[in-house]
């Protein structure tokens, strides 16, 4: 399976009979998925088989869907209500005119409401359940045609984000060969930390310096922290091979990488190891922005 990306755009469009009708499909990031589905009156029974079609082919993302039907006779016929129409004139009788006002005309009678009334062309079941079949193959293919645009822009970011993890793997070497991590070069600098110590000092408890200096080297050392971002490096890539909606798992990886990248710099005493963690830092930014497009 390939990456997909959370943000695509496809139509697609169809006809039968005198219907003409048109899908638009839209999606953007979004923590899960978040379907919004407009469909025109009397299209009920299609926007519940969509919503399932839609949820089927798309694990994450806000999607925008659309569906547009127009029939080419649309305009109807006009029927008048005759028994409305004599009414409106009886009750016209019992009115007396005055002088300033004109008898009722039948342009107006025809005006008030309810005598004429516009009835629309109706199809007949089987046309109308070969329209709502029709309408969901059309369906069918823009939603193809989204989920190849999101595997597309998937791929470029798969690129991206390998190049990212390369560069996180680099500076992680680089970190843990640092000369300054070295045993003898740790043992040599706490050496000179407590020389200063006790030689402004008039008296130290050696058993308490014992400790307070084991302690500092426990803080000074980011064995830990290199390890793990190592692990993360490797779990990463299995993911990005392993293809699919891995966006979530991506993202939490993101965080673990924030976290051990913060340690790190915390735990620096040195400064070629200060300046390799802020280069970190900011890779582990990056991948995490871009990580947040993954579906």
């Amino acid at each position: 399976m390939t990456l997909a990306s959370m943000t695509g755009f496809a139509r697609s469009h169809g006809s039968l009979g005198p219907w003409r009708f048109s899908w638009e499909l839209k999606t953007v990031n979004s923590k899960g998925l978040d379907l919004r589905l407009r469909t025109p009156a009397g299209f009920d029974a299609v926007e519940v088989k969509a919503r399932t079609a839609i949820a089927a082919r798309l694990a994450r993302g806000a999607c925008s869907a659309g569906l547009s039907a127009k029939r080419a006779d649309a305009a109807g016929t006009f029927r008048i209500d005759r028994a409305a129409l004599d009414r409106l004139l009886s009750a016209l009788d019992d009115v007396p005119l005055h002088a300033n006002l004109r008898p009722a005309s039948l342009d107006g009678l025809l005006s008030v409401r309810g005598v004429v009334e516009v009835v629309e062309p109706e199809d007949d079941e089987s046309q109308r359940a070969a329209l709502e079949t029709q309408i969901l193959t059309s369906l069918d293919q823009a939603l193809e045609a989204l989920v190849a645009s999101r595997h597309v822009e998937g791929a470029a970011l798969a690129a991206v984000l390998i190049q990212r993890l390369d560069r996180i793997a680099v500076l992680t070497t680089q970190a843990d060969a640092l000369p300054a991590r070295q045993p003898d070069a740790v043992r040599a600098r706490i050496k000179q930390q407590i020389m200063l110590l006790v030689e402004n000092a008039d008296a130290f408890d050696p058993q308490r310096l014992h400790q307070e200096a084991v302690l500092l080297a426990v803080r000074a050392d980011i064995r830990e922290e290199l390890d793990r971002l190592c692990a993360h490096v490797a779990s990463a890539r299995a993911l990005l091979a392993s293809g699919g909606p891995v966006g979530r798992r991506l993202d939490f990886l993101a965080q673990e990488f924030s976290r051990e990248t913060n340690t790190l710099c915390a735990k620096s005493n040195d400064s070629a190891l200060t300046a390799i963690g802020l280069d970190l830092k900011i890779e582990v930014e990056q991948w995490r922005e871009q990580v947040q497009n993954i579906e």
